[in-house]
Order: structure tokens, then C-alpha cells, then sequence
């Protein structure tokens, strides 16, 4: 869902670069380990097909660059606004739009390496959705966050309900979807929405380095405890016990652990300066 009014102060968060008409709506760049995916689908990066797409893309480039952490930003005023209304055109004849919702979601879980959402502005919508599907959340002081998708007869259609569900209690999401309100991030902080606020000035470094940090952690520890939260969200703490020891197979032949173990025996905890693998 979209939001028209963008009433961010103007000047609050500076982009990280301009975008020209011709840029792709996601540009990627590899910073050491971290896949930098940042939304310019200007003017607002509206969810669309095009955004969807490139969004879908970026997380396969990063797959594909063997990429340790993902910082997902924008360039732009707002982190995203919600979806293109173009989307609703189908609604006319009481048919729901036809976009890869759980594909792209799938994809944001599925990656066996952490997320990292940086927000500001206006982050309502399908664009509080879409940081929901990231593993974490850094959001900038004057943020506005919400689902306010019931102020035009919707509810939130990208898996939003759930999430926040997940994040915060049955009647935090009820509530957040049923009042279609705008919140500030300290609010969402203490609610568990959302994991970290911080001065506008200072988001870009916070996130940056919080992305640095998983992407120098073990890597395959932190694809197991990915999968491990997904597990236990989906099927509950005493399945996910039944199915810990497979999924954290992986980690007893991982190099990392090699690392980690003999670090601990020479220096001591906290040393270790893992290879993510």
C-alpha cells in the first residue's frame, strides 16, 4: 500500500548519492564482504514489478558474490513509501494484484546470510514490510513507520500482519493494522518491531557497520540460526528441538569453527577472525 502524502522534512536525511533517469531501481555494489543494495526507484521507491524484480535480483547477486552480510538502504528521501497504487488497478474488478509477494519474501528468509534494513523518512506500507522481511532493522530517529493500509480498505498484503505478530504480540499487529496509524521509531524500538534507532546523522554508520559485523561473524553458524528461527516461527520451540541437531549440521564441519575454537585456546573469547566458511 502507498502513501501520498510524504510530509518527511525536507533535508532531515541526506541520500547517499542521486540517482540519474537512468539508473536501475536497485544499485549493488560488493563493500568487502557486505552486498550494498540501495533503493533509487525514485521518487519514493514505490513497490512495483520493477522494484520487485531488482530487488529479487540483488538478493540472488549477492548469493552469487558469495556476499557474507546484506545492508539494504535507499538513496533516497524515504526509505519506501508502500506500493505503486498501479498495482490496485486489478481491485476494480475484485481481483488481487498479481506480484511475486511470497517470492520475495521467501527469498529475504531463505538467504542463509543476515539482512540489515537502514530506514528513514517515510517507511510505510509495503516498504514497512519489506524491512520486516530483513533480519534486522536500523531505523533513524525521525523515521515515520506503519501499516496503514486499512485507510484505503486494505490490510497488509505483504505478509506484514504476521510479522509483526511475530515481532511484537498478537495485539501490537492488530493494532498497528487495524488503526493504520504512523508511529516513530523510538515507539516501534520498545515494541520490538524494530531493533535499533539512532540519530538521523548517524544511520548510515551504524548500519554499515552493524552489516560489517555479521559479515566478519561465522557465516555458517549465522545461516543456522537463521534457519532455526524460521523453523521454530513455523512449526514451534518443540519441533525446532526435534530438528536442531540437522540444522545446525553444517557448523561442525565449517572452517570457522576450526578458527574459532583454536582462537578461544590461544587468546581467549572474541579474538577469533572467522573466513565464512
Amino acid at each position: 500500500m502507498s502513501e501520498q502524502t510524504l510530509d518527511q522534512p525536507a533535508g532531515t536525511i541526506s541520500p547517499v548519492h542521486a540517482p540519474d533517469r537512468d539508473s536501475p531501481p536497485v544499485a549493488r555494489e560488493m563493500d568487502g564482504h557486505v552486498a550494498v543494495l540501495t533503493m533509487q526507484h525514485a521518487p519514493h521507491n514505490f513497490l512495483g514489478t520493477a522494484l520487485f524484480d531488482a530487488l529479487l535480483d540483488g538478493i540472488r547477486w549477492a548469493a552469487e558474490q558469495g556476499a557474507r552480510a546484506v545492508l539494504l538502504r535507499s538513496s533516497l528521501r524515504n526509505f519506501c513509501a508502500g506500493a505503486d497504487v498501479t498495482l490496485f488497478d486489478s481491485a476494480q474488478s475484485g481481483e488481487a494484484p498479481t506480484i511475486g509477494v511470497v517470492e520475495l519474501l521467501r527469498a529475504f528468509d531463505s538467504l542463509p546470510i543476515p539482512i540489515v534494513a537502514a530506514v528513514h523518512g517515510v517507511c510505510l506500507g509495503g516498504g514497512l514490510e519489506l524491512a520486516l522481511a530483513c533480519d534486522l532493522i536500523v531505523a533513524s530517529e525521525s523515521a515515520k513507520i506503519g501499516n496503514i493500509e486499512a485507510s484505503i480498505g486494505l490490510n497488509p498484503l505483504m505478509g506484514g500482519i504476521q510479522r509483526v505478530t511475530e515481532r511484537a504480540g498478537a495485539a501490537r499487529a492488530k493494532e498497528m493494522a487495524l488503526l493504520a496509524r504512523r508511529y516513530d521509531a523510538r515507539t516501534l524500538e520498545r515494541w520490538n518491531v524494530i531493533n535499533r534507532v539512532v540519530a538521523d546523522d548517524q544511520l548510515a554508520a551504524v548500519a554499515s557497520a552493524l552489516a560489517h559485523e555479521l559479515a566478519n561473524g561465522p557465516t555458517v553458524a549465522h545461516a543456522s540460526t537463521k534457519a532455526i528461527v524460521s523453523h521454530a516461527v513455523s512449526h514451534g520451540v518443540a519441533a525446532t528441538d526435534d530438528a536442531m541437531h540437522e540444522l545446525q549440521s553444517g557448523i561442525w564441519q565449517s572452517e570457522d569453527l576450526k578458527i574459532g575454537l583454536a582462537s578461544l585456546a590461544a587468546e581467549g573469547p572474541g579474538a577469533a577472525r572467522f573466513e565464512g566458511r
